[in-house]
């Protein structure tokens, strides 16, 4: 029983915590920030220690407000599984760590590449056609995320467009 209660406390960490960095952080910040798109879709964006490794504090802060949502889990969840939220804790840094060796020309094994697939699980080449282009391969650990995700970008766009037309007349 413990085994199954830790496994379905790391399951549901991941699930909720991607579910809310993609919709509550990460896709609004592309439409109304800058910050996330500068660390990590300008053109001077540097790999060579990527959010893991870098000493710049905008990459590490970037990072803080994308798993702020994994943390706020953390008290409910260790109630029902230490074991389970450290597990989940662990597996989602592991992945942030493996989704971004894709600049190190990383290929993905056919079979992990299948089992990835399998479960929805973002591999590094998936990744990195988000780093290519903003607007593409949303959810950073599961894939289902990137379909609602757009919707959501497309529609907070408008929301955006609407709101500078709305301003522009209100300050004339």
């Amino acid at each position: 029983m413990e085994v199954l209660k830790a496994t379905l406390v790391a399951l549901l960490l991941l699930l909720l915590g991607d579910f809310i960095s993609t919709f509550l952080y990460h896709v609004p910040e592309h439409v109304f920030g800058k910050f996330h798109s500068v660390v990590h879709h300008s053109k001077n964006r540097s790999f060579i220690h990527y959010a893991v490794l870098t000493k710049n504090p905008l990459v590490l802060i970037d990072g803080f407000l994308g798993v702020l949502p994994y943390f706020i889990f953390i008290p409910w969840f260790w109630k029902i599984s230490a074991v389970g939220t450290l597990l989940g804790l662990l597996f989602g840094e592991l992945h942030v760590i493996w989704r971004h060796v894709s600049i190190l020309k990383w290929k993905t094994p056919k079979p992990i590449q299948f089992i990835c697939n399998v479960l929805c699980i973002t591999t590094p080449e998936r990744h990195w056609l988000h780093h290519q282009d903003a607007n593409l391969a949303y959810g950073d650990i599961f894939t289902f995320y990137d379909q609602p995700a757009q919707a959501w970008l497309r529609f907070l766009v408008v929301f955006k467009k609407q709101l500078k037309q709305r301003t522009r007349i209100n300050n004339q």
